[in-house]
């Protein structure tokens, strides 16, 4: 690892993307930290902030990445960080610790279990338990095949089948079987409700967001398996670094600034003296402060500082600033908020 920065695993693919990557490259700059040649495929550097180093990878190999010490965060979604956790403890015998210390709540994704339609009346879990009796070996197909067996074998211990099936082998698509009994998983890389639909594996497993494809296949979700977001992952073994653990807590606080920071805005605005405890009055009702609102009081006129989520669909904003004028409010500004840091106590790990 690079001595005196903080590598960061940036992801390649949709996140990069400005149009598809739910803004991280802005939510990246809200927070202090624009990149450079991340959006046009790297190589990411942060021009404003040496102390930063970007990796530009897949979110598949990241898992990996922290567990050796290649990256010291990862920006990652939390099905591939399982995927890797998984294939070490099966493939290598090895348990390795990777947390997640901030959700950057975007990239959300359903990992199900899918298959094709089955005969009226009969479940997944029916049709299963039937296979398993009938045949010693089973095939499944995923891009994520380790967390497919982890399914697997869960699944098929549930039915009365716990030794059994519990020889696995992960194969490239559609090599012949290392083995005679259990499970074998074709990794693959997309299109997976192909592979279902023409009964090239009895089931598979596939990641979605909407589930709209997998409709459109004809084909049945049996299991949603795993409910994933985009977030920030570290090792724990970071803490042994103090540099690299003080630079890491500097990264998660300007993060968690801009997040918090994200649909808020600042309402500005004049009212004199007599129509104070009127607006004091609306803005309390109405929940628009905390312990109380900033108002900076002169001899004739008061102003008052509000932060407000244009999210909310019980308050709109273009209501809230009406209300406020009919107060007698005057002088009504609505200043967007890049960032806004509650205190250094957000960041917790």
């Amino acid at each position: 690892m690079a001595q005196g920065q903080l590598v960061i695993g940036m992801p390649a693919g949709s996140l990069a993307n400005p149009s598809r990557g739910g803004n991280l490259i802005e939510l990246l700059k809200a927070a202090g930290f624009p990149t450079k040649g991340y959006d046009q495929g790297g190589p990411t550097s942060f021009p404003l902030n040496s102390v930063l180093m970007g990796w530009d990878g897949r979110p598949q190999e990241f898992g990996a990445q922290l567990a050796i010490g290649e990256v010291d965060v990862a920006i990652g979604g939390d099905d591939w960080i399982r995927e890797r956790v998984l294939e070490f403890h099966y493939e290598y015998g090895q348990t390795i610790e990777l947390k997640k210390v901030m959700s950057l709540e975007r990239g959300h994704v359903r990992v199900v279990a899918i298959h094709r339609k089955l005969e009226s009346g009969q479940t997944f879990d029916m049709w299963l338990k039937a296979l398993l009796a009938a045949q010693p070996l089973v095939t499944m197909v995923s891009e994520m095949p380790y967390i497919a067996l982890e399914w697997f074998q869960k699944k098929a211990a549930s039915l009365g089948f716990p030794d059994s099936h519990t020889g696995f082998s992960v194969q490239k698509f559609k090599t012949p079987p290392k083995i005679e009994s259990g499970l074998v998983i074709y990794e693959t890389w997309g299109k997976t409700e192909a592979k279902v639909l023409n009964g090239s594996v009895d089931f598979g497993l596939e990641i979605t967001q909407t589930g709209s494809a997998i409709r459109n296949y004809g084909l049945e979700i049996a299991d949603e398996i795993v409910n994933s977001e985009t977030g920030i992952w570290v090792n724990p073994s970071i803490k042994d670094d103090p540099e690299k653990f003080e630079l890491a807590r500097m990264l998660l606080l300007n993060l968690y600034g801009a997040l918090y920071a994200e649909n808020k805005v600042l309402l500005l605005f004049n009212a004199r003296s007599a129509g104070v405890d009127a607006i004091l009055g609306y803005l309390r009702d109405n929940k628009l402060f905390g312990d109380e609102p900033t108002m900076n009081t002169g001899a004739v006129y008061t102003e008052f500082s509000v932060q407000m989520d244009v999210s909310r669909k019980d308050l709109p904003i273009a209501k809230v600033r009406y209300d406020l004028a009919r107060l007698g409010a005057t002088h009504i500004e609505t200043i967007p908020i890049e960032s806004c840091i509650p205190g250094l106590e957000v960041v917790t790990f």
